[in-house]
């Protein structure tokens, strides 16, 4: 059998370069400011173009990560970082690139109570008090199932909270360190339920070995927690250390994903090789507030 760690990507996969005076620009800024970006840490190949059109998803929270996932690239560890004047700093570099609609993730955080969910409301309250008509969207970790925390982020009123499911359920245990694919959907449940105009998302990668049957299932249980957005992406493997690539999965199955997507209810689906989470988020939350942040049908039981 040959090595599919080692094979050659596709071209669909190839990503162009843009290294220009924007993408500098941001770089110097985050750096000044002593931010995190998730487009350096997890090594996003979308960072170039991202970059050049002055977007970028804020990691908060430090760069250690508390756990190990078998996909992600972000550093992992003891985290010694809790920067109560992080929140600011993100809204003063949001300002300073004028955003429209500013992306905030984290690592997860399992060595504090509330798993940084004070951090997120404030940072969600610094980017409004500066910038009040930019929509701010929220990719939080699971905070080990405290709901009491997840309330603390709602209540701050994000735009869109995002929560990725990252694989099909039988997969879940063996790609995700700690986490759990029921415990992600009743986060979204909850979510929905705390705050229901409020739009959910979620994002699952291609190419861990799911199948297509289970990539519907998934599809459905989101749906049936109320989840507005979902976006599909290519696994990539970030180091020889990671999972490696099961498949490459062609752009014309990714179309007819979205299109399955869409027939089930979701608001969007941003679906092909190089979409990430945030990757068009603007886009993305414009469909979702277009319809109304309300679940096709009530968030049921997960």
């Amino acid at each position: 059998m040959p090595d599919r760690t080692k094979a050659r990507k596709p071209d669909w996969l190839r990503v162009r370069l843009i290294a220009g005076e924007p993408y500098q620009e941001l770089k110097q800024m985050m750096r000044s400011k002593s931010l995190h970006t998730v487009c350096e840490e997890a090594r996003c190949p979308n960072i170039y173009e991202c970059w050049a059109n002055r977007t970028a998803t804020f990691m908060i929270l430090g760069n250690t990560c508390t756990r190990a996932c078998r996909f992600c690239a972000v550093n992992t560890g003891m985290p010694t970082e809790l920067d109560l004047q992080e929140p600011e700093r993100v809204a003063e570099a949001a300002e300073q690139m004028g955003l429209r609609h500013c992306v905030v993730t984290s690592v997860a955080r399992d060595d504090l109570n509330d798993g940084g969910a004070s951090i997120f409301a404030e940072t969600i309250r610094a980017i409004r008090r500066r910038l009040p008509l930019c929509s701010v969207e929220v990719l939080i970790p699971d905070f080990q199932g405290n709901w009491d925390a997840l309330r603390v982020v709602m209540e701050a009123g994000p735009d869109i909270l995002n929560h990725n499911v990252e694989t099909v359920e039988r997969l879940s245990d063996r790609v995700r360190a700690k986490a759990k694919y029921r415990r992600s959907l009743e986060l979204l449940r909850m979510a929905k339920r705390m705050k229901p105009r409020i739009p959910t998302k979620s994002g699952l990668m291609l190419g861990l070995g799911e199948t297509i049957e289970e990539v519907l299932q998934t599809m459905d249980d989101l749906r049936s927690v109320g989840c507005d957005i979902l976006t599909i992406g290519q696994y990539l493997q970030p180091t020889p250390q990671h999972l490696p690539v099961e498949r490459y999965v062609h752009p014309d199955e990714f179309a007819v994903l979205k299109r399955e997507g869409l027939a089930r209810g979701f608001a969007h689906v941003e679906s092909g090789p190089l979409v990430r989470s945030s990757y068009h988020a603007h886009r993305q939350a414009r469909s979702a507030m277009a319809a109304g942040g309300e679940p096709a049908y009530p968030a049921g039981d997960a």
